[in-house]
């Protein structure tokens, strides 16, 4: 099951770089987060897979969407 976490990792990663639109690019990077922070609690570690989600997943992406709102591409 950790396998395909990993491999997702790899596919959100790219994904994520090789989109055009900034807010879709920020939801993939959410998505990787949630999956880093899957395979952080499969490799035995709850206490990072804890704060992965709630930083990377949560607060990292409310700021990227508030700032992508705050340029030009959110008017």
């Amino acid at each position: 099951m950790l396998v395909i976490f990993l491999i997702s990792l790899v596919i959100l990663a790219i994904v994520a770089l090789e989109v055009r639109d900034l807010l879709s690019a920020v939801i993939v990077l959410a998505g990787f987060s949630l999956c880093l922070a899957v395979s952080f609690y499969y490799l035995q570690a709850p206490d990072v897979a804890l704060a992965e989600a709630a930083v990377g997943t949560g607060v990292s992406t409310a700021l990227f969407v508030i700032a992508i709102y705050k340029t030009e591409r959110g008017k």
